[in-house]
This record gives C-alpha cells, structure tokens and sequence, in this order.
C-alpha cells in the first residue's frame, strides 16, 4: 500500500521493522525513527556478529530476537531470514525502503569504500577491508544476490495487506520523517 494510501491515524508505530535492500539507509533511518519516536533501536548487525566478523548461531540468533520481538517496543533496521518469520509476526509496521537499484548500490559502494579508507568499526569492533571488498562473500556480492527476493518479499507484504510504508526515494524518505509525529 503505497504511503499516500495509508491514513496515518491507522498506523501503530510500536514495533518497526526497516526493511530494504542492502545499502538503502536501513540503519540510518532506523536510528532516525528511534530518537524522533523515542523507541529502542536494536542494530541487527551488532546483535547477529561477534568480533572478527563471526556470526552468531542461528539458534542463538532466533531466540533472541524471539525474546526481543516480544517485547511492546522496538525498532529494528533489517531481518535475516533466519528468523525472520518472528519479527514479521510481532512487528506493527513494515517501513520498505523501495529505493532503485543504481541508488542503493551507489550508496553501498560509497559507503563501503569510506570504511575501508577510514577503519571506522561497523560494528563490535570489526571493520571493512579491502580483501572483503573483493571476495566472494563481499556486502557488494551480497546486494547483487540479495536485491531481487528482498524487492519480492517487499511486494508480497504489500499484495498481502501488511500494514506498510513504502517509502521509494531519499527524498521520500526524508519528507515522511519530517512529517512523522512523535
């Protein structure tokens, strides 16, 4: 349901999901949300890797974002598909960052390139390398397997009437946020 279609009275703002493709300003906007809603924000990334880019079990991943999905209040800048299913059950809005791909993709390869260059912990201290950059698990390998089934999942939320707000430019994006009551 596109932003305009949805009546912002109808909106509960309780409990956010941020969903996007990788490099569409998930975090950014996140983070945004939790200081202009005065919601807790829970970074996935520092949650789901340990240091040296170690990534929790699955198992552990699950049981806790189970455990933080079931509180009354959150917000959350990305789901894996690990668990997915749990915060999609809990949350009271989807906000989709529906952005083109040319446009994520330029915001990911400036973004990356700035943290290899400056060394800046992503985070629990670890950091971007140019030896990720290039291989074959790099986050720009990962936009480019990841954007078509993210884009789908978006669209199927929508089809299926979740309450959602798809926000499709920067632009957008900024002009909602300004507009949002806290």
């Amino acid at each position: 349901m596109p932003l305009s279609d949805l009546p912002r009275e109808r909106l509960d703002l309780s409990r956010v999901l941020v969903y996007g493709v990788t490099g569409s300003g998930k975090t950014t906007l996140a983070a945004q949300l939790s200081i202009k809603l005065g919601l807790p924000f829970h970074s996935v990334d520092e949650l789901c890797w340990e240091p040296n880019w170690q990534i929790k079990p699955e198992e552990v991943q699950r049981v806790l974002f189970t455990q933080l999905c079931s509180g009354d209040s959150w917000i959350l800048d990305s789901a894996y598909g690990k668990w997915l299913d749990v915060v999609e059950s809990r949350a009271t809005v989807i906000v989709a960052l529906d952005y083109p791909r040319w446009f994520s993709f330029n915001r990911l390869i400036s973004r990356t390139l700035r943290r290899v260059i400056d060394k800046k912990p992503v985070c629990n201290g670890n950091v971007e390398t140019w030896r990720q950059v290039f291989s074959r698990d790099s986050i720009i390998t990962w936009h480019f397997r990841s954007y078509a089934s993210k884009r789908r999942r978006i669209l199927t939320w929508q089809a299926a009437g979740r309450p959602m707000i798809i926000l499709r430019s920067a632009r957008e994006t900024r002009e909602w946020l300004a507009d949002l009551k806290p």
